[in-house]
């Protein structure tokens, strides 16, 4: 993906917000002005906020991969990504892709707790002895938690491993993350998801997607049982919460009504659940080929914005979307968190004080978002991944997370990706697996295209496009082609693939648009010669069955 000198631009200034929110959150912890800073010590704040950040780089990069590679043969990426052919079949078996997801936002909401104990200014805190509108800006509204957290652990992360999805979970880092997500799912806080998710499956008329036997006495038993304590807690959480919001006993801006304050709250509860499901419908039909995305008019326009050009808009909608979704979170905060003084108010529903303490802290919010806003809306848009870009909202606000990207306050991300991607050695995963195309060629076509199964049962990956500069010529191996055909068909077959992997990376590096065009012409030429080769192996196979009856 080439980059123009406006987007250099926007990513210098973009980097030098990054720098200097870094540099205040850093000075807040070392003056004692962090809750984890005053009260444990500055070092342990330092350390435990980089610390989340790096996880959360791996649980949002994870999320893209998981969610992709689905549909593609394991078979493909064995020998090449050995652990990540070890995390698919454990995190692709029966149902576990959902259970992942399910977890892991969980693990997103503790992990951007975490990191605002640690950075997040204390009361009246001052840095640096920066302007009060300085410190207004950047400490008071958040916004300099909010560009490093999401600018250097989540959206560079995306970036990635929405194209490099084998690469990017290659990592025993990763096979920790998915165990970790699989427990939290286990414990069955979030499990009203899953009945959310079942009532719409009702609705469509549809029988309940399922990888997975049917459940035994006692599996039913817990799962259900599980299902009524997530209910149970669910509703514990909305009515502490709305009676707050009612009674004007939160850090809602004084001046919005109550009423007002709590259809807010619902309110951004669904634009976020809306971008959440957005994220996952479109990775659920990124490899498909176009003629599988469906036929409704808004499906097949919101694709077309999607994968324009060279694919940048996918990745592009990730940048606005996190920031969006972040910037609701925030002020959900403020709309949910708890502001009564313990010991001197009259505490919710008259629970004890190290309760209300409890309350205070937000958690309420967090769950009653992670499930209404979030889990609930992935698990819908991962089992109607076309019913859900038929939606005319998903066209207004992927056009209005492309707009934000294009501001370029966030663009730090691209560079930083550029960077992270060039030191860990990342590889677009067509380098490695080919196109969806090339793999049908191959008897290696995707699950939902071999199967025929429908595409609602498919989390697929994006395919984008990311090459550098440089190279110039065709080999002259590859403009006079010769097949040895004493080899074997797999022998020859793995020839091909080669010289199609090695054809892919000089497209990338061509320096006209005359050579760029000979490339493509010698990969349609290796393509044409996969299939030859696919076919030859068919007819012969075909012709010793004959020949044996």
């Amino acid at each position: 993906m080439q980059h123009s000198t406006w987007n250099y631009i926007q990513m210098a200034y973009s980097m030098g917000l990054v720098i200097f929110s870094v540099i205040i959150v850093t000075a807040l912890m070392f003056e004692k002005d962090t809750k984890i800073a005053n009260d444990v010590h500055p070092a342990a704040a330092l350390v435990i906020m980089w610390a989340g950040i790096l996880w959360m780089s791996m649980v949002e990069g994870g999320q893209c991969s998981m969610v992709g590679l689905p549909p593609v043969n394991r078979d493909l990426y064995k020998e090449s990504h050995p652990i990540t052919h070890q995390i698919c079949s454990l995190g692709h078996k029966g149902d576990n892709l959902d259970r992942y997801l399910m977890g892991r936002q969980f693990m997103v909401i503790f992990i951007n707790f975490t990191i605002n104990l640690c950075g997040a200014p204390l009361e009246d805190a001052e840095v640096l002895g920066l302007p009060s509108v300085i410190q207004s800006i950047f400490l008071g509204s958040g916004i300099a938690m909010i560009l490093t957290v999401v600018t250097i652990g989540q959206l560079t992360a995306q970036v990635n491993a929405s194209h490099c999805m084998l690469d990017y979970v290659n990592t025993h880092f990763m096979t920790f993350t998915l165990y970790v997500a699989l427990a939290i799912e286990k414990t069955g806080v979030k499990h009203t998801s899953y009945l959310i998710q079942y009532f719409f499956y009702w609705l469509a008329g549809k029988p309940v997607v399922t990888n997975e036997p049917p459940r035994s006495a006692p599996q039913a038993i817990f799962f259900w049982g599980r299902c009524l304590f997530s209910v149970g807690v669910l509703f514990f959480a909305l009515a502490v919460t709305l009676k707050a919001l009612f009674d004007g006993n939160t850090t809602m801006w004084s001046f919005i009504p109550n009423t007002v304050a709590v259809i807010l709250f619902f309110l951004l509860m669904s634009v976020v659940g809306l971008l959440e499901g957005m994220q996952i419908a479109f990775f659920a039909v990124a490899k498909l080929r176009k003629e599988e995305r469906g036929e409704h008019p808004m499906a097949m326009r919101t694709c077309e914005l999607l994968f324009r050009g060279e694919g940048k808009n996918l990745p592009g909608f990730m940048v606005g979307r996190q920031m969006t979704v972040t910037l609701c979170f925030f002020v959900i905060a403020r709309v949910t968190t708890l502001d009564i003084e313990v010991g001197v108010d009259e505490n919710v529903f008259g629970v004890s004080d190290p309760i209300q303490e409890f309350f205070n802290m937000g958690f309420l919010g967090a769950i009653i978002t992670a499930i209404l806003g979030s889990i609930a809306w992935q698990l819908v848009a991962s089992a109607f991944p076309l019913e859900f870009l038929s939606n005319p909202m998903v066209y207004i606000f992927l056009n209005l997370a492309l707009a934000l990207e294009a501001t370029g306050v966030v663009s730090g991300a691209w560079f930083l990706g550029i960077i992270h991607k060039n030191v860990a050695g990342f590889q677009e995963d067509e380098v490695y697996i080919g196109t969806p195309e090339e793999r049908a060629a191959m008897d290696k076509a995707d699950l939902a295209s071999e199967k025929g199964d429908s595409v609602a049962e498919a989390h697929m990956g994006t395919n984008m496009l990311n090459l550098p500069p440089g190279s110039k010529g065709i080999p002259a191996e590859w403009r006079s082609q010769k097949f040895n055909y004493s080899k074997s068909y797999s022998e020859q077959r793995a020839d091909i693939l080669s010289n199609i992997k090695d054809l892919r990376e000089q497209i990338g590096m061509a320096g006209s648009k005359e050579e760029r065009e000979a490339f493509e012409g010698a990969l349609a030429m290796e393509t044409q010669a996969l299939l030859k080769v696919n076919k030859e192996q068919q007819e012969a196979e075909d012709l010793v069955l004959v020949e044996e009856e």
